[in-house]
Order: structure tokens, then sequence, then C-alpha cells
């Protein structure tokens, strides 16, 4: 039988990063003395934050100081984060019984390497994951299914083996477009903004080795 992947996102599938993410940025952005709306804020899920960056001050900001103010911001974050973790219903044992049912794991983030790192370790279950793909290593944030190809490459599975589990429309078409079975979690975002997924759950206990392995023959078989 041939090897079998499942990649995760890390923010909102593995941890509840939602209100460590949204309190630095707000903090960063009074800094600044520019006005953050939480909706602004969704708005730039799946994206790099030096994306973020260059979206909200402007084009010609110099990559020093892109740099300067993104070191600054994920600083903030992992100190309101290690204070405030919450792991997501039911990530531990997904991740435990795929891992023990043979699939391959990987991390396909936008974030800093720094933030997975903190994530996985105070989830406990870095050691099941093969290969991690953060921030640092692409050159293009979600929708561009950049991150996802190296994540399956560094498995040695190809995307047809490979199934996505995303909570942000932008991962699920990152998915979509790196030709993986794409499976949105909801809680970021309301279920009518992830129906271009192939599989909606509001939980990852509603998530089994057997239903995956399912979801991913199906697609091999054009279903």
């Amino acid at each position: 039988m041939p090897e079998l992947a499942v990649i995760f996102d890390v923010d909102g599938v593995l941890v509840d990063s939602y209100q460590a993410h949204f309190r630095s940025w707000m903090q960063l952005f009074r800094e600044l003395e520019i006005a953050l709306t939480e909706e602004e804020f969704a708005s730039s899920f799946g994206r790099t934050s030096r994306e973020i960056l260059r979206h909200a001050l402007g084009a010609d900001l110099t990559d020093a100081r892109i740099r300067e103010l993104d070191d600054r911001k994920e600083e903030l974050y992992r100190d309101i984060f290690r204070e405030e973790f919450v792991p997501m219903e039911g990530a531990a044992e997904l991740v435990d019984s795929l891992s023990s049912e043979g699939f391959r794991l990987g991390v396909g983030s936008s974030g800093p390497a720094a933030n997975v790192a903190l994530a996985l370790e105070l989830l406990g279950r870095g050691p099941h994951f093969a290969a991690i793909v953060t921030g640092a290593d692409v050159s293009r944030g979600k929708p561009d299914p950049q991150v996802f190809e190296l994540a399956a490459e560094r498995l040695g599975v190809p995307a047809a083996a490979c199934a996505v589990v995303e909570d942000a429309a932008a991962g699920i078409e990152a998915a979509n477009r790196a030709g993986m079975t794409s499976i949105a979690l909801t809680g970021t975002m309301t279920r009518d903004r992830l129906t271009h997924a192939e599989l909606v759950v509001d939980s990852l206990s509603e998530l089994t080795p057997e239903r995956v392995r399912v979801l991913l023959a199906n697609r091999a078989q054009g279903c």
C-alpha cells in the first residue's frame, strides 16, 4: 500500500492561537499608531507576516524595517501564547491515531519557525511530524500552494496521496491548487466560507485515520 500523508496547518488547526495573534497584532499596530479592526485581522489569515506588514504600511517599506517589525510582532505573540496555550479539541488524539496507523505527518504553516516549534512543543507531538515547513521556507504565502508542495516533497509523498487540514479559505485554496485533498476545520471561519474544501468538519474529533484514508481513495478514483 502506498504511503499516505496528512499535512496540518498549525494556527487554528492544531492550536487555538487566535487571541494571541490578534492581541499581538493589536499591540504592534498601537505602537505604530495604526488602527486595526478584527475584520481586517481575520481577512489576513494564511498570509505571511511580511505580506501583512507590506499591505498595511506600504510597498516602499525597507526589508530591514519589515524584519524588525516582524520580529517584534512574533516576540509579542510568543509571550502571550506561552501564557495562554490552548490546544484545539481532538488535535493531539488525531495526530496520535494517524501516526499509529502509518500516515506520514507534516506541517505547512505560514508562521515563523519559532512559533511553529513552540506550538508543537506545547502540544507535545513534535516527534510525530516528519516534515515541517514554515513561513521561513517559502517566498509566497497561501493561497499559493508552495508551502504544501514543499511539505509533500520533504515527506516523499505525491500530492495525490496527501490530505491537508486547514482552517482558512486561503489555505484550502492552496491545498486544492497543490492537487491535494482539502479538509476544512470551522472556527476561524464559518462553514459557508469553506465550501471549496472536499470535507468540512467542526472538530478534529470528527476525523479518523479511516475517514482520511477513504477521502484519499475517493480522490484517487475520481469520485
